[in-house]
């Protein structure tokens, strides 16, 4: 199967399946001399790991990464990183219902179509379980970026449902299951408590964003920092939108308003690109928020067809997020910093000796 390598200077291959020994990934393109070890890691594992509440999958997975190579004596040693997160806690029996049948809203359909077979248990490769190894994958990202700009990546949870959550500060967001903003998240907790006894489930809104970017990143015209980040994004299980600065509210602004005023020494008044002008960094907030859409596995019966064209009804049981939202923070976080690596390496690399006059 193709498509399952991110970034090309800092690149990315994404391995295993949900229900299979073992996830992992391959980082190729990690410079040398960085200190790294599991400890760098496991936190970001530990933050998406399944579960930590009643609120998302009780599939209890540790998430203990090993780091199989590329680090000597404590070092990355410029040479491919293998990591490895074996899988611990399958139930494939809970998927014997489906193995001929397709989930609506899932990928079970087009898989089949299109491979004309597909692994049933827990999704295979189209589970969120394989968003653990892109976590992994961007805590060395975040590390040396860290390190060499002070560049630092965070997100919250900005609506569930029909439920809006307001912004009461960062310090909020590590204390609750749902990665929200506020102090009192009751209001968010008898949301889900509801929606979980009906079976069904909801999409939600997220935020991420990342601060101390360097001036220069992104490539016109394709590789545009901005469209390397819709697209990597896009790559996240059940993302239907994604916005970059003030997205489609843009729509409704006059120019002389939407246009960052510049201020002397390369400040901004105000940031409605997110970040970005022209596909290139400009030193601003990177600002992203993305839409993801209700899980597809539900107790609710719902119409679909079996592999010979049958009209059935399918009720899927197991383990599932009732909201694949309140776990992604983590992992759009890790998709961010991919993408800031990928062009940093690729800045350091075409424009490195580039001076600006003082």
């Amino acid at each position: 199967m193709s498509g399952n390598t991110f970034g090309t200077l800092f690149a990315v291959t994404n391995f295993g399946e949900s229900h299979g020994p073992a996830i992992g990934c391959v980082i190729d393109g990690c410079p040398p001399g960085m200190a790294l070890s599991e400890a760098d890691i496991q936190p970001e594992l530990d933050r998406r790991r399944p579960g930590t509440s009643k609120f998302v999958t009780q599939r209890n997975e540790p998430d203990q990464v090993e780091i199989l190579s590329g680090v000597y004596q404590g070092q990355t040693t410029g040479t491919p990183i293998c990591l490895l997160i074996r899988n611990t806690d399958q139930r494939s029996k809970d998927y014997g219902d489906i193995l001929q049948t397709f989930r609506p809203g899932h990928a079970d359909y087009t898989y089949w179509r299109k491979y004309g077979i597909r692994d049933p248990r827990g999704g295979g490769r189209s589970s969120a379980r394989l968003t653990a190894p892109t976590v992994a994958a961007g805590a060395v990202a975040r590390k040396w970026l860290q390190q060499k700009y002070g560049t630092t990546f965070k997100g919250c949870m900005t609506q569930v449902g029909e439920l809006a959550i307001g912004f009461e500060g960062w310090e909020h967001v590590q204390g609750n299951p749902f990665f929200a903003p506020v102090a009192d998240v009751s209001a968010i907790e008898d949301y889900m408590n509801v929606l979980r006894k009906s079976g069904d489930s909801c999409g939600a809104r997220l935020r991420v964003t990342a601060q101390n970017v360097p001036v220069g990143l992104g490539e016109p015209l394709y590789d545009r920092l901005d469209a390397d980040i819709a697209k990597a994004m896009m790559g996240l299980n059940a993302v239907k939108g994604v916005e970059i600065g003030d997205g489609f509210a843009s729509v409704a602004h006059k120019g002389s308003m939407h246009g960052d005023a510049i201020l002397p020494g390369g400040r901004f008044e105000t940031n409605h690109d997110g970040g970005v002008l022209g596909g290139i960094s400009n030193g601003q907030d990177l600002e992203v928020a993305v839409a993801v859409k209700p899980t597809s596995s539900l107790l609710v019966p719902r119409a679909s067809i079996n592999t010979v064209g049958e009209p059935v009804e399918v009720i899927t049981k197991g383990r599932h997020d009732p909201c694949v939202g309140i776990r992604a923070t983590p992992i759009l976080e890790a998709l961010l910093a991919l993408v800031v690596m990928e062009h940093a390496l690729r800045q350091r690399a075409q424009c490195g000796d580039v001076s600006i006059p003082e």
